[in-house]
């Protein structure tokens, strides 16, 4: 039986290197890269100043509720897009379906300013660039016009919530590395609530260091695709600016194990599609997350994984991440209930198959990418599930030192061991041939990715160094 599971794994993995291969040849995916240009900067909270809200983390919950924020970017962006993303119970809309209740206060009627005088984000000659009225979800993006300033900031006249993100991107150059992830609870639960070693946005960079994709979280509890149809004109009005839509919808459809709102599912899902290609929005659809039996009662019906698979090919999409037959592969990370991902790997497993099923969009769109870097197009090797004959690193940390050992595999040449901060910046890359690597000592204290690449297959872990 196990060695049965384990030629499956194997042939999955050849059959998604080809499709990875042949998907790279198609660039009417092609990803523009825009540059996160906020990244670990102060923002300006009137007197104070804070680093939390540049930091590229959601879960460590602090927050902001203060009605003037600035940041100084610098000059050079003509166009910024600027997201933000607030707290609440992790419910990108509190409205939107009557099934669950959901709290909290989103960021609803602010104004963004730009200067090219400021100093300390108060002085200084400031314009209006947008006004956003009434806002009802958590999480967003504006592009303003830009050239000529340094300066952006938030300025609010009600209620703020928690703010706990604000992203700028630089759009100059049209990038469209944007991304919206639509979802019911176990989006909600998984990429937004429980902590996780990394991003998709934070593991897409790793691995391809051009892009910073721009990551909007969009998970509802109990929300099924009935109740997104029903307020679909609001998910366009409010995310129909971004360029890709990651889209995790049906378990609540297909609850109980049958087939009777099959036909429903499918007509909903294809008004989805439809939408999104009519606002040049890309949909990426990911396989429904397969439940544990001996815990939920049920499965997921086979027809709704069929009918998954036949919209992707009827409207020439990219493929999702299948977590139906990893998380059959893996109940152990399924929560109490069978159904949702557990805070024990289970949402860190979702970021990293979503990274793994964007990829070859990335290679796809290599070439719009600056410099000659020759960028990595071959299967990701996640932690969670080794390659035969590729080693997993181990990582230690002592004080403000970072080590790597058992890095390097003799006979796969020379390993490059790079130290990625949490917001991107490659703080130092080492090109090794010895077992065991020791980054600059004086670290300053943060979250940290150590990205480790050898003959094509990569393994990251999060550091915390403090």
């Amino acid at each position: 039986m196990k060695s049965s599971k384990r030629m499956k794994r194997a042939a999955a993995l050849i059959s998604a290197a080809f499709g990875m291969m042949m998907f790279a040849g198609n660039s009417a995916f092609a990803i523009t890269p825009n540059k996160l240009v906020s990244g670990g900067l102060k923002a300006y909270t009137g007197s104070t100043t804070t680093d939390y809200l540049t930091d590229g983390y959601l879960t460590n919950w602090k927050s902001s509720d203060a009605k003037e924020i600035a940041l100084n970017v610098g000059a050079g962006p003509k166009k910024l897009l600027i997201n933000w993303e607030s707290f609440g119970d992790c419910a990108w809309a509190t409205n939107f379906t009557s099934n669950c209740g959901h709290s909290g206060v989103a960021l609803s009627n602010f104004k963004i300013l730009t200067s090219s005088n400021s100093t300390d984000g108060s002085d200084g000659d400031w314009e209006v660039a947008a006004t956003i009225a009434d806002n009802p979800v958590m999480a967003r993006g504006v592009t303003i016009d830009f050239e000529g300033k340094s300066w952006f900031k938030f300025v609010s006249e009600g209620d703020v919530g928690k703010l706990l993100e604000i992203e700028a991107f630089d759009m100059t150059d049209g990038g469209n590395d944007t991304w919206f992830f639509m979802g019911t609870s176990i989006s909600q639960m998984g990429l937004k609530q429980q902590e996780t070693d990394s991003t998709t946005a934070q593991l897409i960079h790793a691995r391809f260091p051009n892009y910073t994709p721009a990551m909007l979280r969009g998970g509802i509890g109990c929300i099924n695709s009935t109740e997104v149809v029903a307020h679909l004109d609001e998910y366009l009005k409010y995310v129909g600016n971004v360029k890709y839509w990651a889209i995790e919808m049906g378990t609540n459809d297909a609850w109980g194990g049958g087939d009777w709102d099959l036909d429903a599912y499918v007509k909903n899902m294809q008004t989805i599609i439809d939408s999104a290609k009519a606002h040049n929005i890309t949909p990426i659809i990911a396989r429904i997350m397969a439940t544990n039996p001996e815990k939920s009662g049920w499965q997921i019906n086979p027809a709704f994984l069929d009918a998954v698979d036949k919209l992707v090919e009827d409207n020439k999409l990219p493929k999702g991440p299948d977590f139906y037959n990893y998380f059959l592969e893996h109940p152990e990370l399924l929560g109490s209930d069978g159904v949702h991902p557990n805070s024990e790997g289970g949402g860190q497993a979702m970021h990293h198959l979503w990274a793994e099923a964007l990829a070859p969009l990335y290679v796809a769109g290599n070439s719009s990418g600056s410099g000659n870097e020759r960028q990595d197009s071959t299967i990701a090797v996640r932690r969670l599930t080794p390659v035969a004959n590729f080693s997993v690193p181990r990582v230690r940390v002592q004080g403000r030192s970072v080590s790597v050992s058992n890095a390097v595999n003799s006979n796969r040449g020379v390993t490059e061991v790079s130290l990625v901060s949490a917001i991107g910046t490659v703080v130092e890359k080492i090109r090794a041939s010895s077992n065991t690597i020791r980054f600059s000592s004086n670290i300053n204290a943060g979250h940290y990715l150590v990205v480790v690449r050898n003959a094509g297959r990569y393994s990251v872990a999060r550091v915390v160094v403090k």
